[in-house]
């Protein structure tokens, strides 16, 4: 069993040593809590402690505060932390210090910097106009003529022809872009209301020059002074702010790491249940580590604790910490993907382990293109710690294997030739995927793989099915062992006389291994119902009994067929390379040279890269849909311990 074993912990105490108990709960770094009054029938009296985080607000205000200040937090390891204590005073009153002299410093800073914004958009306006020779002091001096900057989009200014009989209709352009016009225009107060109308309809943007003064240029001079200025101002307070870090790094540091603590410890106290001046605190602990946690409790002189089996309390669905062995752990990874065991129920990650990669390396069956998916793998794993790369390292390895058993290195079917002929003395290799008698071989042996694995899903569902005494899916279901009987049955029958010319079907054959196992199948649910000892084990209809079931196994008696047929994209994928693969060497036989090559390894990348999707995910389906159906429920919730620092 891959399943970590695990025990439920209840722990009993006065209220003025909880805060003991949930440091030593959140020390262990093992201690998943559970609602504590879920455990009891009798829960008059109990109340839950639903109390308000007193670390929450300056954890957050100190956080928010230095991460205003572009600075960084680290939380430190526990050996760092070992003596160091505060009070709520001292912590309030540190935070309040520090939030305020950060948040002022960078209150300052973003008003300087949005300074620095608004004196460069006023830059970029006046920029357009530069190289008129117009004096704005002057022009705000004219009574009789109004003077608008602004720009135009191309189509409006285009369409300024249309106006050419109104000779105050100009426009003088300064500077342009793709989209843009910028310039002036000129009217008499008399008209100006009409043009202004004019210029509008033709999607004229005013820019206002109300501050400045002089010419544009001059104006550009004085607002990137006043810029240079705010730069200043905000290269000052980064000064100041480093120099604060500087002298309070070291201190902001550890109350940062005491406040986390205290918070993630302080809310283990919501699982708690109170009953006068006593609490009740319940949680979930793996087996091996018991002993720690019963010597880390003993301290405690008000405390008693008990520790059951989790088999005890399935009813309250103890969480479930998958624990397999390193070659079989990177595929936890698809089994997190499909949802976890329940905790008495089988862990299939060593199956997934083994039957993936199988199938992966039988559909994507290549030497050199299996050493690529090998390392890609590792990269991503060691890059960027990527789950799925490390289970990319055997299935490329697999492909590896099956490649030099069909003889193919990167889509040269022949390479290993000189290989056969050295090590077996044969003149070419074993199998020839494209001839068609072994094309009909691979396609025998996909259905044979499947058949197989059908029989081994059916008989992990049995074993389950016995050890969680759930025997009407063990004895009468269609994955259980009348199931089992009527597949083996079929599969040896009629398969063995289409494939060997076994003569072993007969009417005896028929009723007893065929018919009797399709109305046991039927009939599953009285005569689990009879072995249980279920009150209800009897139809409130028999006219519904029948119907139902009559539909229910006859879609069972499809899935037999459709689940084994579905294997035959695992032969089906190796033709499927090996065509690919003469696609891309035929173009490349069309050109020579760097030509060749070029092709053959852009061909090579761009198999590898789809094909390698492909198959990964038609495997996947595979233990999905036809092996995880019969056998898995993945009903199972995730043991998540209370841990500050996640790397521990």
């Amino acid at each position: 069993m891959a399943v970590q074993k695990i025990k439920v912990a209840s722990i009993i105490g006065r209220m003025d040593e909880l805060d003991h108990v949930t440091m030593i709960c959140g020390k262990s770094c093992v201690f998943h809590p559970d609602n504590s009054l879920s455990f009891y029938s009798d829960t008059s009296g109990f109340s839950p402690l639903n109390e308000e985080n007193p670390y929450s607000t300056p954890l957050q205000q100190l956080t928010d505060a230095v991460k205003g200040a572009r600075k960084k937090l680290v939380l430190l390891d526990e050996k760092d932390m070992e003596g160091i204590q505060y009070t709520r005073e001292e912590l309030d009153t540190y935070v309040r210090r520090i939030a305020t002299s950060l948040g002022d410093l960078q209150k300052e800073r973003t008003q300087a910097q949005q300074e620095v914004e608004q004196y460069t958009r006023e830059i970029e306006q006046v920029s357009h106009f530069v190289g008129m020779d117009l004096n704005l002091d002057e022009i705000r001096k004219c009574k009789f003529i109004k003077v608008r900057f602004g720009s135009l989009p191309k189509e409006g200014y285009e369409k300024l022809q249309a106006y050419k009989q109104n000779p105050y209709v100009i426009f003088f352009p300064c500077t342009n872009d793709n989209l843009h016009y910028w310039g002036v225009y000129f009217a008499p107060i008399d008209v100006v209301s009409e043009i202004d109308r004019i210029f509008s309809s033709l999607y004229f943007e005013r820019t206002r020059f109300m501050e400045f003064k002089g010419t544009p240029e001059s104006s550009a001079e004085a607002l990137r002074a006043l810029r240079d200025k705010e730069i200043e101002h905000i290269q000052r307070v980064d000064q100041k702010i480093d120099t604060l870090w500087a002298q309070e790094e070291a201190e902001c540091q550890k109350v940062f790491s005491f406040l986390t603590e205290k918070s993630v410890y302080f809310g283990i106290r919501r699982y708690a249940a109170r009953y006068n001046d006593n609490f009740i605190l319940t949680g979930w602990v793996p087996a091996d580590h018991e002993e720690d946690f019963r010597h880390a409790l003993d301290g405690l002189r008000s405390v008693e604790y008990t520790f059951e089996d989790a088999e005890e309390e399935l009813s309250h669905s103890p969480p479930v910490a998958l624990k397999n062995r390193k070659v079989f752990k990177p595929f936890e990874f698809f089994v997190d993907m499909y949802g976890l065991p329940a905790y008495d129920e089988v862990d299939p990650t060593p199956f997934v382990a083994i039957t993936y990669v199988l199938l992966f390396g039988i559909m994507f069956g290549d030497l050199g293109q299996g050493l690529c998916v090998s390392i890609v793998g590792w990269l991503m794993w060691k890059w960027k710690k990527m789950k799925l790369g490390k289970a990319l390292i055997p299935c490329g390895i697999s492909s590896a294997i099956f490649g030099t058993l069909f003889g193919s290195v990167f889509g040269f079917e022949h390479a290993l030739d000189p290989l056969y002929k050295a090590v077996f003395g044969l003149d070419e290799k074993p199998i020839e995927v494209m001839e068609p008698n072994t094309t009909n071989l691979i396609i025998y042996s996909a259905v044979g793989i499947g058949m197989l694995l059908v029989v081994v899903a059916m008989l992990i569902n049995i074993y389950s099915s016995l050890r969680r005494h759930h025997w009407e899916n063990a004895l009468f279901g269609p994955n259980g062992l009348a199931g089992l009987v009527f597949y083996t049955a079929l599969v040896a029958g009629f398969g063995g006389q289409l494939v060997f010319g076994w003569q072993i079907v007969n009417t005896a054959y028929v009723l007893g291994l065929i018919v009797l196992p399709i109305a046991v199948i039927f009939f599953r649910e009285i005569l689990g119902g009879l072995v249980e000892r279920r009150s209800d084990w009897k139809p409130e209809s028999w006219g519904n009994f029948i119907m139902q079931n009559f539909f229910e196994v006859f879609e069972y008696l499809l899935s037999y067929a459709t689940n084994t047929m579905s294997f035959l994209r695992v032969g089906a994928f190796v033709l499927v390379h090996a065509g690919m693969m003469l696609v891309v060497f035929t173009l490349a036989e069309m050109t020579s040279g760097i030509g060749y090559v070029l092709i053959a390894i852009i061909g090579n990348v761009f198999v590898m890269g789809l094909e390698g999707l492909l198959v990964g995910i038609q495997v996947l389906r595979l233990e999905f849909y036809e092996m995880f159906s019969r056998f898995f429920d993945g009903d199972g919730r995730p043991f998540n311990p209370v841990v500050v620092r996640r790397d521990a």
